[in-house]
């Protein structure tokens, strides 16, 4: 049990809606830490089989996201819920609730909806110490204007304590003023019981695919999971593995949403060139079908640039998995996950040639049996250092230091 068992402290999260990533955290902090927390959710996605307009189809995920803590739903009177917008998550109701439970602090999520600063002013007046946790970043982005800078740090000075991610995501809390004494990190983590390589049903279920993709046993696959749109570069990936022609490669697409169609339509095209590379497309594949689809997997690549990706907790699942990835330096992970050469490999965004470089000397690694075996060993290494423990220990740290005993 992390924490002294004397004393618990009583914590409201405030959160969009049940995830698949935060879900089994909140279960292990119930198991492992002394901490009585209550999650107020303003939204059912993911319980609810809802539209995701990014996949381009209804989403409801077949893993259990609600048993083993304490949740309720608050009423979302939003025309158009989601987070698209402002009023998305507009939960009038949010504040009786959160008086009602008598919280000693506020755990929250996000601050980019009317719900979430409707939470935040009633803390504020009440005296409860807000705790913010977010993964923005600046990888990519153009300086804030003037009057963005002064509105973050008069939003952010409201807040007693920052959870960061990783070091992009601090050098965000940084930027806009916040001061090191609030900051405490609580690295990006996913169930590593769930992404357990060692599973056999896993273990079967990729030899099935494998056969029935027509891979051969040395056959090496670069793996892309996730929603095809273009801010994660699903066309430049596959324009990139096209152009370097690899040998004994195969590419791998799994998911849905609105490139598919011209992906296929691309690959389509070249298929009829002599030595065209294989490509292959496998639908969305929900939770508990990932792990399978990542030992397929020499390289998972995310190739994402721009702002879209604040962190990509697909590579968490990969590397879980062991497998090395290669990503864009505007992937908010990047710092902390993917160091060139040892766990994964990293390509400028900016640069059109550059993925389709490093995708090349990425094959030419994971080809040789000493540095493919030196890549994954290192790549285990290294997510051992982002679990649900260590995610917990940051928040314990911070109601620590904000509602000091």
């Amino acid at each position: 049990m992390i924490g002294n068992t004397e004393t618990k402290r009583r914590v409201a999260v405030v959160l969009s809606h049940p995830t698949q990533y935060y879900s089994p955290w909140f279960r292990w902090v119930r198991l492992h830490a002394d901490v009585e927390f209550r999650v107020f959710y303003l939204w059912d996605f993911g319980v609810a089989a809802r539209h995701d307009e990014r996949f381009g189809r209804s989403i409801q995920w077949d893993v259990d996201l609600l048993s083993g803590y304490e949740s309720e739903f608050v009423p979302n009177r939003a025309a158009k819920p989601g987070p698209e917008h402002f009023l998305g998550f507009n939960n009038p109701g949010l504040v009786s609730r959160l008086r009602a439970w008598r919280p000693q602090a506020l755990l929250l999520f996000g601050y980019n909806w009317a719900s979430h600063l409707r939470a935040a002013a009633w803390a504020r007046l009440a005296g409860v110490p807000i705790l913010f946790r977010g993964d923005s970043h600046l990888l990519g982005r153009p300086s804030p204007s003037l009057p963005m800078r002064i509105l973050l740090r008069i939003l952010f000075s409201q807040f007693s304590r920052f959870l960061y991610v990783g070091s992009a995501n601090r050098r965000y809390f940084e930027a806009f003023g916040v001061p090191a004494r609030k900051l405490f990190f609580a690295p990006h983590s996913v169930n590593e019981e769930l992404f357990d390589p060692g599973r056999p049903a896993y273990r079967d279920e990729c030899q099935r695919l494998r056969s029935s993709l027509g891979l051969a046993p040395s056959t090496k696959v670069v793996l892309f999971a996730g929603k095809l749109t273009a801010a994660k570069q699903p066309m430049e990936l596959l324009e990139a593995f096209l152009a370097i022609r690899p040998n004994d490669a195969a590419l791998v697409f799994v998911g849905d949403g609105p490139e598919k169609e011209g992906l296929e339509l691309a690959y389509g095209r070249s298929e009829r060139a002599p030595g065209a590379p294989a490509v292959h497309f496998l639908p969305f594949a929900n939770q508990s079908e990932m792990p399978s689809r990542y030992l397929l997997a020499d390289i998972f690549v995310l190739p994402s640039r721009g702002e879209y990706e604040t962190w990509g907790l697909a590579v968490n699942e990969a590397m879980h998995m062991g497998v090395p990835c290669l990503v864009s330096d505007r992937v908010g992970c990047q710092g902390d996950l993917v160091t060139q050469g040892e766990t994964g490999w990293v390509f400028e965004a900016g640069d059109p040639g550059a993925l389709a470089s490093a995708l090349s000397g990425a094959l030419g690694d994971v080809g040789l049996a000493a540095r493919r075996d030196a890549f994954r060993q290192a790549v285990v290494r290294r997510i051992s250092r982002f679990t649900y423990a260590q995610t917990t220990a940051g928040l314990l740290e911070a109601l620590a230091s904000a509602l000091p005993r």
